[in-house]
């Protein structure tokens, strides 16, 4: 019997190293130790109901699972054979208990490649990952295929880069192993910096060894020995799983000189990035690795033929790269037999925001925004009505109701004046206002520029502040004019993708919400109740009984009256907390 315990950065979070200790703990009173293996994973994915148990072999699936609840599950499932219903999953829709994670709906449409390891072995054990067919696929391309061979499999199967741009991976290895060098580097992209986005950061956390391989048969194809990821110095725990994988992987000869007797070497070493959102663009990812600004350059040159030192150089991200071995074990036409025409293969997403089922998913593309949302997101939270999906993190756009059904892939997203991005999907309700989502993302992009270009670093500025003042109340129609004309002039004139797709989430919310817009500017009124300048308190003399609770409560004395009789509200000096509201039991306040 096998007890996994979900290992990933959220689960830690919330004490699953402390639950491991419990599990081995309870096991040894019991003289168990023996008998029933306690295995530290990584990420499940189903982050909202985490820390997560699962206890193999009957694959019984435990939520929400505390300390505490070790001796418990000890006692009742792995001496007397009961299952502790308490912690298993509650569908919400039937209101029933589900003990397998099979037939959940958050995982039921749900093909996992990149996650295929993920929360099933201990990412700090290299044997774990070899008895999953861990690196049969270097050993299949070093004995079987020449590097063309290889690549061709590659450009075969359709798998797009992962990282936002969609550049075909085979087309682009190719490239590179045509550029004559003395040195060539493949480099990985483990620098995600979009809002609510964790995918790349999971894989790293739960299975580091399929992007090594990844990267060693990069290496071979474009005639590389020496691989670099890049990745931000927020992830410690990727970081250190990733060393203790390195370590590893050179102690079994999977890492170095010869690899596996066929001359073939190649090693890997981390660098460090300090959390810039900018560097998850190549050129300035490579500038930052060298030491320098991490600033974007003009293409052409591309790193595929002046990189990192100067030298031909392969960027990928790590999904892009934790796709590729299963695409050598199991064939092109496997892979490409899943997704669109277009669009090949699957796409890990990070669930976030007003919804049920907060998580990473991994879905075929092509499938819809209303079956990620509804039916493996589980819905709005609290009942509410969906508003928006923002896909693409501050690059991308909102999408909308009409949106709902339409199939995820690239082009698709694109032509919905949204895109793919790496992966963040963050859904929002009818309480979010659309202007102040807009002007959320462009406050972010205009923080993380690099400066370089005038219409990203001034551009972005003057948007922003054209956001703030009709957040304010202050906006007028020729604002919203600006607003769009100058979005546009700065997609076509910026240097890199940062700037180019900075305004999507201004132009997708006027395209799509031009109506709160409206409000904003004519009616000085936010629908949603979301911007502070044009929220006025007041308290209906009817329902108000004198109860004093809310004067007693105000932070800044805005709230007067006498016991037993109505009391009003100074607007002039109102700081528009909320505390009042929270504290009424007569619904005797309200925003107008």
């Amino acid at each position: 019997m096998h007890i996994l315990v979900c290992g990933g950065t959220g689960c830690r979070a919330s004490s699953s190293d402390a639950i491991v200790e419990k599990f081995k703990s309870e096991l040894a009173a019991n003289n168990l130790e023996n008998d029933v293996q306690v295995i530290m994973t990584g990420c499940f994915g189903f982050c909202e109901k985490g820390p997560i148990v699962k206890v193999l072999p009957d694959n019984t699936f435990y939520t929400q699972v505390k300390p505490e609840d070790a001796a418990e599950i000890v006692k009742e499932h792995v001496i007397k054979g009961r299952k502790v219903n308490r912690l298993l999953y509650l569908d919400p829709a039937k209101k029933e208990h589900v003990s397998d994670s099979k037939h959940m709906g958050f995982y039921r449409k749900q093909i996992r490649i990149a996650l295929r390891n993920c929360g099933f072995i201990n990412p700090e054990n290299i044997d774990e990952y070899i008895a999953r067919d861990g690196y049969q696929a270097i050993g299949k391309v070093l004995t079987e295929f020449d590097p063309q061979q290889t690549i061709d499999i590659i450009k075969k199967s359709g798998l797009r880069g992962r990282g936002g741009g969609g550049f075909p991976t085979g087309l682009k290895w190719e490239i590179a192993s045509k550029n004559k060098a003395d040195q060539k580097y493949v480099v990985c992209n483990a620098d995600e910096g979009d809002p609510g986005a964790f995918m790349d950061r999971s894989v790293l956390e739960g299975d580091p060894h399929s992007v090594l391989e990844a990267m060693s048969i990069c290496g071979y194809c474009i005639g590389a020995s020496k691989g670099l990821i890049y990745i931000r110095a927020e992830y410690p725990l990727a970081i250190k799983r990733l060393k203790v994988a390195i370590a590893q992987a050179r102690e079994y000869g999977l890492l170095g000189n010869d690899i596996m007797g066929t001359g073939f070497s190649f090693d890997v070493e981390l660098r460090y990035g300090a959390g810039a959102f900018v560097c998850g663009e190549e050129t300035a990812l490579i500038h930052s690795m060298e030491g320098l600004r991490g600033e974007p350059t003009n293409k052409p040159p591309f790193p595929a033929e002046s990189g990192y030192m100067g030298k031909p150089t392969n960027v990928n991200n790590v999904e892009t790269f934790a796709n590729v071995c299963p695409i050598i074990l199991k064939g092109a036409d496997w892979y490409s037999s899943i997704g669109t025409e277009k669009s090949k293969g699957t796409k890990v997403f990070a669930l976030a925001g007003k919804i049920n089922n907060v998580g990473l998913i991994e879905v075929p593309m092509g499938i819809t925004l209303r079956e990620v949302i509804f039916e493996i997101g589980g819905g709005i939270k609290n009942g509410k009505k969906f508003k928006a999906v923002q896909t693409g993190g501050p690059s991308g756009g909102c999408l909308t109701e009409k949106h709902l059904d339409i199939p995820i892939d690239f082009d698709n997203l694109i032509a919905a004046g949204s895109m793919m991005g790496s992966g963040g999907m963050i859904v929002m309700d009818e309480d979010d206002c659309m202007v102040s989502v807009a002007k959320f993302y462009l406050d972010f992009t205009v923080e993380e520029s690099c400066g370089k270009c005038a219409p990203c670093r001034i551009g972005n500025k003057r948007l922003y502040e054209l956001l703030d003042k009709i957040t304010k109340g202050e906006g007028t129609m020729d604002d919203l004019d600006r607003l769009r004309n100058l979005s546009k002039v700065i997609k076509d004139t910026a240097l890199c993708g940062l700037g180019q797709t900075s305004p999507n989430p201004v132009l997708s919310t006027l395209d799509n919400f031009y109506d709160e817009y409206l409000a904003h500017v004519q009616d000085k009124k936010c629908p949603a109740g979301k911007c502070k300048a044009l929220m006025k308190y007041v308290i209906d003399p009817e329902a108000c009984v004198g109860c004093t609770a809310c004067a007693r409560n105000c932070p800044v004395n805005a709230i007067s009256g006498e016991r037993k009789k109505p009391h009003s509200i100074n607007t002039a000096i109102c700081i528009k907390c909320g505390a009042c509201i929270e504290k009424c039991k007569f619904d005797a306040i309200s925003i107008k």
